[in-house]
C-alpha cells in the first residue's frame, strides 16, 4: 500500500479552463483524455441522454478509484461538459432540438495513463449494467473563446451572442462545436443561480 496520499483538485490545477469571467476571454484548450459519450436528440425528452449522464459518472469515479490505488493521487471528478452540433450547423437555433446532435463528456488526468483504462471502463460497465456506450479519446478545443453564463440553460443565447460578437471583433471567425462546461448540478441549484462556461473555438488568426 502507497503511504502517501495526495489530493488534486483538477478545476484548480486547470485554472484557466474551468473558471471563465463574465466577459469573453481567449483561451488555448489542449487535448486531453475524457471519457464521452455521442448521442443525438433532444436532451430534455430523449432517453439517451439520461443514459449518458448516468453511465459517464459511475465510469469516472471507477477511473478515479483505479488511479488512486496505482499512484496515491486523489483527484477530483471533473464536471460534465457538452459538445452541441447539427448537420445544418448555419441552422442551429432555427432546427428543433430533436435535429440537435451532442457528445457530453467528462475530462480526465494524465493519471489516467497509469492505468488501463479500457479495462476499468468494460468492467465498470459490465458490473454496473450501463446503458450508454461510453468511449475514451483525446479531445481538446485548440484556440478558443469562452465566458461565463450564469442563469438558465434556456436563456443562454444573449451570452452565446456577446461571445460570438468578442470573436468577430478579435478578426477571427467561429470553427468547431459549441462547448458547454455545467459548474453547478442542476439537481442542487436554483436555475437563476446555475453557472456554465460557454465556449467556442476560434480559427487562427491570420497575419494581415
Amino acid at each position: 500500500m502507497l503511504g502517501t496520499m495526495a489530493s488534486v483538485d483538477l478545476k484548480t490545477t486547470y485554472r484557466e479552463l474551468y473558471r471563465a469571467p463574465r466577459d469573453p476571454v481567449l483561451v488555448t484548450v489542449p487535448p486531453r483524455p475524457h471519457l464521452m459519450v455521442d448521442g443525438a436528440g433532444d436532451p430534455n425528452t430523449v432517453a439517451a441522454y439520461g443514459e449518458a449522464v448516468t453511465s459517464l459518472y459511475p465510469l469516472a469515479y471507477a477511473l478515479r478509484a483505479a488511479v488512486k490505488d496505482a499512484t496515491g493521487t486523489a483527484y477530483t471528478v471533473m464536471p460534465l461538459e457538452g459538445l452541441w452540433w447539427a448537420d445544418e450547423i448555419e441552422r442551429f437555433r432555427e432546427l428543433p432540438r430533436s435535429a440537435w446532435r451532442w457528445t457530453l463528456m467528462i475530462s480526465l488526468p494524465d493519471d489516467v495513463g497509469q492505468v488501463d483504462a479500457v479495462e476499468v471502463v468494460a468492467r465498470t460497465t459490465a458490473e454496473r449494467d450501463l446503458p450508454a456506450a461510453v468511449r475514451l479519446g483525446e479531445f481538446g478545443d485548440g484556440e478558443a473563446a469562452q465566458v461565463l453564463h450564469v442563469g438558465p440553460y434556456a436563456e443562454e443565447a444573449p451570452t452565446v451572442d456577446a461571445l460570438h460578437a468578442f470573436v468577430t471583433a478579435s478578426g477571427r471567425e467561429l470553427e468547431g462545436r459549441h462547448h458547454e462546461i455545467y459548474l453547478s448540478d442542476p439537481r442542487r441549484t436554483a436555475p437563476e443561480r446555475l453557472r456554465t462556461i460557454i465556449r467556442q473555438p476560434v480559427a487562427p488568426l491570420v497575419p494581415a
